[in-house]
């Protein structure tokens, strides 16, 4: 381990270690800062010095960091979202945080509870999505080509013109999502996939998906307890026509 991280492990007095996530943006801290899962939202931050701080997976939402040094912090998985400031120079896009716009080619983002989050035009292209939890996020634009959403969780989530080429979809719950412009007729899979009322799938891309394998679609989904073609079935009669 380098010394940088161990800065942030082991302090010259353990009795002055306090839990990374309690940290307040204050400016009597310790250099440099280790404020990782902290929730600093809605918070306009005083002129701080965070260059060569810890932010991973800090939630920063809201909040306005436009007169803190920035420079070299890491924000690796730090949530924020249109209404976050940050100084000029510092590109949250490509940060590998998690918001709108946000660049996480390949990024590994197992399991992460996502709900409700604003990642339109997010690329997520060969991401790691396994039993993510996606619920009611709006994902709108998003790029899913390539990336694995087997078991993820994205009941009512806005998908509009999302694009799912190429990605893995089993076991996926798109229940109750809106799928209008998205593409899924190219995913890899869809098996075990549950569509229960999901709204703004084409009658084409309807059709195209029923005449995928019967492995694929007559596969149980264990939390729905339905299987895939009876899902995307349910849905006909209430698709739209494609423009």
């Amino acid at each position: 381990m380098n010394q940088k991280h161990q800065a942030f492990l082991l302090p010259e007095v353990p009795s002055q270690w306090s839990a990374p996530e309690k940290c307040k943006p204050t400016a009597a801290q310790h250099q440099p800062v280790d404020a990782r899962g902290a929730c600093w939202t809605n918070r306009v931050l005083e002129p701080l010095d965070l260059r060569q701080a810890n932010l991973c997976r800090i939630d920063i939402r809201g909040a306005d960091l436009s007169s803190c040094l920035l420079e070299g912090c890491s924000l690796k998985l730090a949530r924020y979202d249109k209404n976050t400031r940050v100084p000029v120079g510092i590109n949250l896009e490509k940060s590998g945080a998690v918001g709108p716009g946000a660049a996480l080619n390949g990024a590994f983002l197992n399991g992460a509870d996502l709900r409700g989050m604003d990642l339109q035009n997010t690329n997520f292209m060969g991401a790691y999505l396994s039993g993510c939890d996606l619920s009611g996020a709006v994902l709108d634009g998003a790029r899913f080509v390539g990336a694995d959403l087997r078991f993820a969780k994205m009941q009512g989530s806005r998908c509009i013109g999302a694009r799912f080429t190429g990605s893995q979809l089993q076991q996926t719950d798109f229940r109750a999502a809106n799928l209008t412009d998205a593409i899924l007729d190219g995913a890899e899979s869809i098996k075990g996939a549950d569509f229960s009322q999901a709204t703004g799938l084409d009658t084409i891309q309807l059709a195209n998906l029923l005449t995928r394998s019967h492995i694929e679609l007559d596969c149980w989904n264990p939390l729905t307890r339905q299987a895939t073609r009876t899902t995307l079935e349910s849905l006909l009669g209430s698709t739209t026509s494609p423009a």
